[in-house]
């Protein structure tokens, strides 16, 4: 009986098991490192940009560092856990008139593709649901995959009249339609 299918047939199913290690990324399951992580956004109100952070949010992205374009991710963020910038802005951008917090307690992202650009660049597609209304969106990315680390940063800029936010009362003249916003995020195999 010959032993030399069996031994490559084991030497091609060892590789197989120990290339993630090897290439330091695995495919599948990521966690995003909230610690090294931001989501913020930025309006313009009252004559100046008023800035803002969501620091309670939840997260994880399906990606194979070998085809990234593959990649999806689904992030649930605390819509009251929104800080702003002055402080003072916050009790009115989580309140009934804009976010409406208590009401819709999450904004909701799915990663639904990458479009490559070239590069670390893509084109990402996804939808986001604020306030009950989900809007598909296309926007830059950029995704680096170094080690066993993903780092994702990019930006969009929503109408928040899209989503019925602020579009009633004395505020709605005062605040910006457009609201931009920015994530840096890092994942890690989970």
């Amino acid at each position: 009986m010959d032993s030399a299918p069996p031994v490559r047939l084991l030497a091609a199913l060892l590789l197989a098991l120990l290339a993630p290690l090897l290439t330091g990324a695995a495919p599948g399951p990521w966690v995003f490192d909230r610690d090294a992580s931001r989501i913020e956004m930025s309006v313009q109100a009252l004559g100046s940009a008023r800035t803002g952070r969501f620091e309670d949010w939840r997260g994880s992205i399906v990606l194979d560092p070998a085809h990234p374009e593959a990649a999806t991710a689904s992030v649930v963020v605390q819509a009251a856990s929104l800080r702003m910038s002055p402080a003072v802005a916050t009790g009115r951008a989580i309140g009934p008139g804009f976010l409406d917090a208590a009401r819709y307690p999450v904004i909701r992202f799915e990663l639904k593709s990458l479009q490559p650009l070239g590069g670390d660049r893509y084109t990402a597609n996804a939808d986001i649901t604020i306030k009950g209304r989900t809007r598909a969106v296309a926007f830059p990315l950029d995704l680096r995959i170094s080690g066993d680390r993903a780092h994702l940063t990019g930006a969009l800029t929503l109408d928040r009249a899209d989503f019925g936010i602020g579009t009633s009362g004395p505020w709605n003249g005062l605040v910006g339609r457009r609201v931009t916003v920015r994530v840096a995020l890092q994942a890690r195999p989970g």
